[in-house]
């Protein structure tokens, strides 16, 4: 999995799971995964050491892959958009109203 894999699969894990995290942890991983800042950057907005930073990136990584190994609500997406995108329009529209 390259970079940009890894980050759009980050983001699509925060997306579904962000509201588990608390609200330090989010904010940290909102600032690098979304807004692309550096370590450096982030443990300066938030008055916290680099090695602080990092760990806490890789262990809230760690975290969201294990809520999805339980929960699979990623895969789960993913295999409904695959079957959404061959029905028809109307099909479509009125499925993504309902969800």
């Amino acid at each position: 999995m390259n970079n940009l894999e890894k980050n759009e699969r980050i983001n699509n894990l925060l997306e579904l799971y962000g509201n588990l995290l608390t609200d330090k942890q989010k904010e940290v991983m909102d600032m690098y995964y979304k807004y692309d800042l550096s370590i450096s950057e982030i443990s300066e907005n938030c008055n916290i050491s680099r090695a602080a930073t990092f760990d806490m990136i890789k262990r809230v990584e760690k975290t969201l892959e294990d809520y999805e190994s339980k929960l699979n609500l990623l895969d789960k997406r993913e295999k409904i958009t695959k079957i959404i995108e061959k029905l028809d329009e109307k099909t479509k529209e009125d499925i993504l109203d309902i969800l």
